[in-house]
């Protein structure tokens, strides 16, 4: 059985990946509820929950009949690459190299493609078509990081409680104030799980080529701080290249 600190980071990578995922779905739901109507949002997006749980019933028992050194290698090396997409957008966005999502903007353009198709005979399916997209494939991403960040330790239903959690947090508090939620600091989210996920990368990718961690679990601290030093380093590199032609120019 993990320790508690492996528990705690593992329902913590899975509560905040899912919070960001769950805020861009639900901008969409709540753009085609407002807008079309709160049937096809809502038939949209349980035909979605249910194609993800099909798809979780039918393969995520396949994960017990690999060989559990060659799951750790291969989830590893798939959530280095996962965590690092995140981190590098991250970083970017914090340095003002690319924009910053804004919920405000996607709720905006959502509801105002809806309406342009609010005369069209097929409007209250396009608008179902787009919960139903939204769903799936912010799901999918949920799903991926669930049995990422649990399988290889057995923690799949711990990992699934902070996602849960996520949901639940995110649905109500939409629910109740109406509104996209552009309040959730999103970018420092996708920061904090992009250090998350390259680090439980990086510790299980390693164990998957056989290699013991010094202090076992408890290593998992010590690449979480050389992640998030690095991207500290990295992003006040960017900053100082940035400011550089404008310190010139003044001068």
């Amino acid at each position: 059985m993990a320790d508690l600190s492996t528990i705690l980071s593992t329902v913590t990578a899975a509560f905040l990946a899912s919070v960001v995922e769950v805020v861009e779905a639900f901008t969409i739901i709540l753009a085609v509820g407002l807008t079309r109507g709160w049937r096809p949002a809502f038939i949209g997006s349980g035909l979605a929950l249910g194609l993800l749980l099909v798809l979780v019933l039918v393969f995520g028992p396949l994960l017990t009949l690999v060989p559990i050194h060659l799951v750790q290698f291969l989830v590893g090396s798939l959530l280095i690459l996962f965590g690092m997409r995140w981190l590098r957008k991250a970083i970017l966005r914090s340095a003002g190299i690319i924009a910053l999502h804004d919920e405000e903007k996607a709720f905006a353009s959502e509801t105002a493609q809806l309406a342009r198709q609010k005369d069209e005979r097929r409007a209250d399916y396009l608008a179902g078509l787009a919960a139903f997209k939204a769903v799936l494939l912010e799901g999918a991403e949920v799903i991926f990081i669930v049995i990422a960040v649990g399988a290889t330790r057995g923690l799949t239903l711990y990992a699934g409680l902070g996602a849960l959690a996520a949901l639940i947090l995110v649905m109500l508090i939409g629910l109740i104030v109406h509104r996209p939620l552009s309040a959730v600091p999103e970018n420092t989210l996708k920061f904090v799980v992009g250090i998350m996920l390259t680090s439980f990368g990086i510790f299980w990718t390693a164990e998957g080529v056989g290699a013991d961690w010094p202090g076992a679990d408890l290593a998992l601290l010590a690449i979480f701080a050389i992640v998030a030093g690095a991207a500290g380093v990295i992003l006040g590199a960017i900053r100082r290249l940035q400011a550089k032609p404008l310190a010139g120019a003044k001068s």
